[in-house]
């Protein structure tokens, strides 16, 4: 087998992000045969020993404690951003500037200015890049993308997708800094809104195509909490539920809802898409079926049927192990890191980039703007 070139990692941050995208580096290049080797090279974050004991766990060469030292290194060829979202803008304009690959964590920005910030650095830089939106990459919904391009569905009439948790319901949760900082609007930006549904609008903008205009409303529940690092008691600025309508630029009509006040539900995310010949629904709590229905099939035996995604002729699937067994949430990361490394060597883009990234921005701004007006509004173009 000849030797694959190594592709250097420095990655930043080291929480729960930085642990699915780690394990996706040292998987990929086992399971699929890519031009590139990932190699863990250093990880940086603040916290000393914090980064020290993740860089044992996960096999990083070298830990930084500034993201700066990080990109300005000769022997690093991509920054992976797994940090806050208050970071993502600068970190990632400075990687492009000094010609890095960059990988960010969803959602790309805060904002869509901040987004726009972004990919017009790397666009400028013309390096590659990629926002890790990986429900993309379950095998199931694949194959959802690939009926859908080959007219399958006919014509798109709707389009619903639901993401619901419970694990801010408590009124005694704080507010802020390491572990609790999605609650914290100057860092998240915004709350289920750029958390859970960017997810379910990345996909959706992906299978269905761009979204014209939303109407929406959001709701923040628990008023006040203590702040993790002030120790005062502070307004919330984030959205604990999101619901929107919205019209897509081909005619169908969706709903949307995320909300973390769902109790007993912990990562409940779903979609149905309803076309004109056939209907598809996922869920990603059983991630390796997807339930299809097909109209022109005999009277007689119509009706939905669960295709169990493990075949070899399934996306992905020829990769892993025989027909019949199953996996996991973990693999749609591996999924990402093989098709950016494959089209990496051809000299190929793939989605989703970061002007990928930024369509989901522009919706979520239209989504949080039409919740304070009451009114319509038309999502932005990216153009």
């Amino acid at each position: 087998m000849p030797t694959k070139k190594p592709l250097n990692v420095g990655m930043v941050g080291y929480g729960f992000m930085g642990r699915a995208h780690s394990n996706a580096f040292r998987q990929a290049y086992r399971f699929f045969d890519l031009p590139y080797e990932p190699v863990l090279k250093a990880v940086a974050a603040r916290n000393t020993d914090r980064v020290k004991a993740f860089a044992d766990t996960w096999g990083y060469q070298t830990v930084e404690s500034d993201w700066r030292a990080l990109v300005s290194r000769k022997d690093i060829d991509v920054i992976d951003i797994a940090s806050p979202n208050d970071t993502h803008a600068e970190i990632a304009v400075a990687a492009a500037k000094a010609g890095k690959i960059v990988m960010c964590e969803k959602p790309l920005a805060r904002t869509a200015a901040e987004g726009e910030r972004m990919v017009a650095a790397v666009e400028a830089a013309g390096v590659p890049n990629m926002v890790w939106y990986n429900y993309r990459r379950a095998p199931a919904v694949m194959l959802l993308k690939q009926l859908l391009d080959e007219g399958r569905f006919g014509r798109i009439f709707h389009y619903r997708s639901v993401f619901l948790q419970d694990w801010t319901i408590s009124k005694d949760l704080p507010q802020g800094g390491e572990g609790l900082w999605r609650l914290d609007v100057g860092v998240a930006g915004s709350g289920v809104t750029g958390d859970l549904l960017a997810h379910n609008i990345d996909t959706a903008l992906w299978l269905n195509g761009p979204i014209a205009e939303v109407t929406a409303m959001t709701e923040t529940f628990i008023k006040e909490r203590k702040h993790n690092l002030t120790g005062r008691v502070e307004p919330v600025g984030i959205d604990d539920a999101s619901a929107f309508l919205c019209r897509f630029e081909n005619g169908s009509m969706a709903t949307f809802e995320a909300t973390r006040y769902a109790r007993g539900h912990k990562a409940l995310y779903t979609l149905e898409i309803n076309g004109e010949n056939a209907s598809a629904k996922w869920d990603l709590h059983d991630l390796h079926r997807l339930q299809y229905f097909e109209h022109g099939e005999e009277g007689r035996l119509r009706g939905w049927r669960s295709i169990h995604i493990t075949d070899s002729d399934h996306p992905y699937m020829k990769h892993w192990w025989v027909p019949g067994l199953q996996i996991g949430y973990e693999h749609t990361f591996v999924h990402q890191v093989a098709d950016f490394l494959e089209a990496l060597g051809a000299n190929k883009t793939i989605g989703p980039t970061f002007r990928d990234g930024l369509s989901t921005d522009y919706v979520t701004d239209a989504v949080l703007r039409s919740a304070r007006s009451g009114r319509w509004e038309t999502v932005a173009a990216n153009i």
